[in-house]
């Protein structure tokens, strides 16, 4: 067991090293092809000493290959595919969200002794930046050619034109990919944080989107003026205060042939069902460490972030939807897609 234990205290050594692979552009310069330590940091621009360290920690960490006869060193392409990249397999992105919540490990230690929890306004911006960096890649890949087409007929009812919202809409990423690949339709996005917010706006902006708009709210208190067509929420539900409240204004806002769309984490709701999962362990562990402690720290239910296929399902009908069903997310091993009506 001692030699386990280990093992994730090394594992979690080299996610703080690709954490500043990523950051320092290592891992692209060493995508370049093999180099000494000396090249390596000048492809860089960086420490030669420092990036020699890292590369200790990245060699006998399995990532990085060494020739000691020329003391060079080399990322075997297929670990480059994993690590470089603007696209959904680049995983690097993934060590920010450990590294940020380690930032937080204090206040919610003080909270499994005192109650209550950490606030989600302590997590921003870095989160929010962290979040976006995770599912731009995913969106752009998947959002329109494949998550879409699973609601029936919505690509072509988009088309036509038609009124849509996504609650916890982050930085917008994916209301401003649906504004540009469907001009006739309106699209709102909603978010408690104001930072996420201003960027949404400005990539709308950006991108001359006159049907993509953004408010601040929480989405708690979601009363649209006139009902939507289709609602997304992408990984927004289980960590707010009141889960099943904004499930219920979700429904209450569609129109009568509306469709909700929720995109969350795929876990089962059973821990046993769960022990022998390979990702088990990062959602609990993610879910300790932001989603269950600010909905705890808002007073609120603290469903998790592993709330699972069956409660997630119980909720959605309780909430008034008659039809869910169920599919894996497109290129995202981490989420189901919940097509209720």
């Amino acid at each position: 067991m001692q030699g386990t234990i280990f093992g994730h205290y090394a594992g979690g050594m080299l996610t703080f090293m690709i954490d500043i692979g990523l950051r320092t552009g290592l891992f692209e310069a060493a995508a370049a092809g093999p180099a000494t330590s000396a090249d390596l940091a000048k492809r860089a621009g960086l420490s030669e000493r420092y990036v020699r360290e890292w590369l200790g920690a990245i060699v006998t960490g399995g990532i990085m290959s060494y020739d000691a006869s020329t003391r060079t060193y080399a990322l075997p392409p297929e670990h480059a595919a994993c690590l470089t990249g603007a696209g959904s397999s680049n995983l690097a992105p993934v060590s920010q969200l450990v590294t940020t919540l380690a930032e937080h490990v204090d206040g919610v230690v003080a909270a499994f002794r005192s109650g209550g929890g950490v606030p989600y306004e302590r997590y921003r911006p870095r989160f929010t930046d962290v979040m976006d960096r995770l599912s731009r890649g995913t969106f752009d890949e998947t959002l329109i050619p494949e998550l879409l087409p699973l609601v029936p007929d919505l690509p072509a009812r988009l088309s036509r034109g038609i009124r849509v919202a996504d609650v916890g809409c982050g930085t917008g990423h994916a209301i401003n990919l649906m504004a540009a690949a469907y001009p006739r339709s309106t699209f709102v996005g909603y978010d408690l944080a104001e930072d996420a917010i201003e960027k949404a706006r400005a990539e709308a902006e950006s991108l001359d989107l006159p049907n993509a708009t953004f408010e601040v709210l929480d989405v708690a208190t979601l009363a649209p003026a006139e009902p939507f067509d289709v609602i997304f929420a992408f990984d927004a539900i289980h960590d707010q205060a009141d889960p099943a409240g904004v499930l219920s204004r979700i429904r209450a806002s569609l129109s009568p042939d509306g469709w909700f769309v929720l995109v969350d984490i795929n876990t089962a709701s059973d821990l046993a069902q769960n022990v022998d999962n390979p990702i088990a362990p990062f959602v609990y562990g993610i879910s300790t460490l932001h989603c269950l402690t600010v909905s705890l720290a808002a007073g609120g239910a603290g469903l998790g972030a592993a709330w699972g296929r069956d409660v997630a399902t119980r909720m959605l009908h309780d909430a008034g939807f008659q039809e869910v069903t169920v599919h894996d997310a497109p290129g995202d091993p981490l989420n189901l897609v919940y097509v209720c009506r």
